[in-house]
């Protein structure tokens, strides 16, 4: 369980590191939330508009005869559309924002040890290739399935994001989780 725990907090780490580095300091998401020097202007006419939630323009109401939605797809072929993810209140709290990314990457590299453990991997290259393959499973699962319907601006970041820091923390795993070499002496006395 110690090793479990230790591998864990640092395998978090490791891909909180990555997740600042991507976000922060190489800034490879801006594609997902371009500037435009017409946001006081939106900003204004959203407040008064909309509630806070997620909205897709153009959309029928939620009572909608399916003939309408068939209608205003058809019509909305080839037209601009745009999703709205609207808050009222920005949240500028980064310190907890911050801490409950960090636990989440401790608990999601925890899962990983799980299962690593408990299916024997034995040496330091399966552990690395397990700890790519789910980043890329885990890309696969959310921002490309979302970029397939929704064409999600910076599906390049999150597949580098997905596959650097997972390749990163596995280097970590691959070194501190595979079994302890014995020497002959040791394993002839045990």
């Amino acid at each position: 369980m110690k090793k479990s725990l230790i591998a864990s907090i640092i395998g978090g780490i490791l891909i909180f590191f990555w997740q600042f580095l991507s976000n922060a300091a190489l800034d490879l998401h801006r594609p997902a939330s371009q500037y435009t020097p017409s946001q006081d202007t939106i900003m204004a006419f959203l407040s008064t508009h909309l509630k806070e939630g997620k909205y897709f323009l153009p959309n029928t109401p939620d009572n909608a005869a399916s003939s309408e939605k068939q209608k205003l797809m058809e019509n909305s072929a080839g037209s601009p559309w745009a999703i709205i993810d609207y808050k009222e209140k920005m949240n500028t709290n980064m310190g907890m924002n911050m801490l409950r990314g960090l636990l989440t990457d401790i608990i999601m590299v925890w899962l990983l040890c799980w299962i690593l453990l408990k299916g024997r991997f034995q040496n330091f290259n399966a552990i690395l290739t397990t700890c790519v393959i789910v980043g890329f499973i885990s890309f696969l699962y959310f921002p490309y399935g979302n970029f397939v319907w929704y064409e999600s601006p910076g599906i390049y970041a999150d597949l580098l994001d997905s596959i650097a820091g997972w390749a990163l923390c596995g280097i970590w795993l691959g070194y501190y989780l595979q079994p302890k070499k014995t020497s002959v002496a040791e394993s002839m006395t045990a």
